[in-house]
């Protein structure tokens, strides 16, 4: 009762003022998108020669670290602190606090993209601000809430707000951030592993269960306990020996458990409903991920070596964002759980940008040609993003709360 009292005093209070403020979900996602199609045109344009990115920071180093840090972490930041008050019972965090977070992260952007007008220090130490703080304002709301077993994805938000500074110390330092990349990745993947465990399965058993299908997601158990830890020891092994023997062997024995933990999900029971089904498809990415690592280990120059990364970065991030960013759009702004058309596009788009993408790394021709083709579809897939979810994301919620 309590609960709904709080709710309905929020609901009425967000309605007198700005939308896009009463949710984290809404300027984040919104700013996300955004940044996805900028910084991409930004680097594909950068690849073609067109203009410089980053004076005294670097274009590829920029690039790296705006799809982790800066478009990454701002979904990040959307759906921890939307799912964070349906985990504690607190209200949102709104207003004022959200519009601060908020602006800090897109001046953290504006400021790393012209560092030859703010200066590289001034820059960096603008952008390592954003995720400290927002771990400080999750920690606060998980605290009050007394919800101490939701503290877990806190620990992973812990680990990429570190991996941030440790980047920035690595590019400022040997112009490169080859181990921070490789801690930010994974502690993404581990946010995938650990949330997804969540989310996959539940919106999965709530769709079979509507069909009165026989075959329902198999509850998280020992084996979802085994296969998280034997991720998490390959992933730490990766960042430290990313070539070592035994990482691809773990690399191996974590592709195989992965496969069997979506397996019993019963994501093909989905195939009915694309807003379902792609969260099967993304979480597809991780085990491919660990299995195509562990090929690059074992067979050197295979799959041109980056083939897990990209795995992992477009694929797996890129595919799982789109899929909670439509999916949680959609059911906050008490839209109809159901993929449009136009979302179906969306999707194929960032599964093209993905495939493309993991390609190119094995291509022995036409490198750049892929890159630019995957550059586009993933631009097309955020567009088409803006044009259908846009709307939502700025109006006022459709239906009763």
């Amino acid at each position: 009762m309590q609960r709904s009292l709080k709710t309905e005093r929020h609901s009425r209070g967000a309605g007198a003022g700005i939308a896009l403020l009463t949710y984290g979900f809404r300027p984040f996602f919104l700013g996300a998108a955004v940044w996805a199609i900028a910084a991409m045109s930004l680097w594909i344009g950068s690849l073609a020669g067109l203009w410089p990115l980053a004076p005294g920071y670097g274009a590829l180093a920029w690039h790296a670290h705006e799809m982790l840090f800066g478009y990454t972490a701002a979904v990040v930041a959307g759906f921890l602190l939307t799912a964070i008050p349906n985990w504690t019972g607190q209200l949102p965090v709104a207003g004022w606090r959200l519009a601060l977070l908020a602006l800090l992260w897109g001046v953290a952007r504006l400021a790393f993209l012209l560092t030859g007008v703010t200066g590289l220090i001034p820059a960096v130490a603008v952008d390592s601000l954003f995720l400290p703080c927002l771990l400080l304002l999750l920690t606060r709301e998980i605290v009050a809430g007394h919800n101490w077993r939701n503290l877990k994805p806190l620990v992973l938000v812990a680990l990429l707000a570190a991996a941030n500074i440790g980047f920035h110390a690595e590019v400022l330092s040997t112009g490169t951030a080859v181990v921070s990349s490789r801690v930010a990745v994974a502690a993404l993947i581990g946010l995938i592993m650990l949330i997804g465990g969540r989310i996959v399965p539940s919106f999965t058993h709530t769709w079979l269960l509507r069909l009165g299908a026989v075959r329902l997601p198999t509850a998280f158990n020992a084996f979802d306990v085994a296969t998280l830890g034997v991720s998490a020891a390959a992933l730490l092994l990766w960042i430290v020996y990313p070539d070592a023997g035994l990482t691809g062997a773990l690399f191996l024995l974590a592709a195989v458990l992965q496969g069997a933990r979506l397996w019993r999900w019963a994501g093909i029971g989905t195939w009915r409903e694309p807003l379902v089904l792609i969260l099967h498809i993304g979480y597809a990415f991780v085990p491919l991920g660990f299995l195509l690592g562990a090929i690059c280990i074992f067979a050197p120059g295979a799959l041109g070596g980056t083939a897990a990364l990209h795995t992992w970065t477009v694929g797996a991030i890129g595919t799982m964002t789109l899929a909670v960013m439509t999916r949680a759009t959609r059911s906050h702004t008490g839209r109809a759980l159901a993929a449009s058309r136009l979302t179906v596009v969306i999707y194929a788009a960032i599964l093209s940008a993905a495939a493309l993408r993991i390609a190119a790394g094995a291509a022995q021709r036409d490198f750049e040609t892929l890159i630019e083709i995957a550059g586009v579809a993933w631009i097309a897939a955020f567009a088409l993003f803006l044009i259908e979810y846009a709307p939502m994301l700025l109006g006022s919620r459709a239906g009763p709360r």
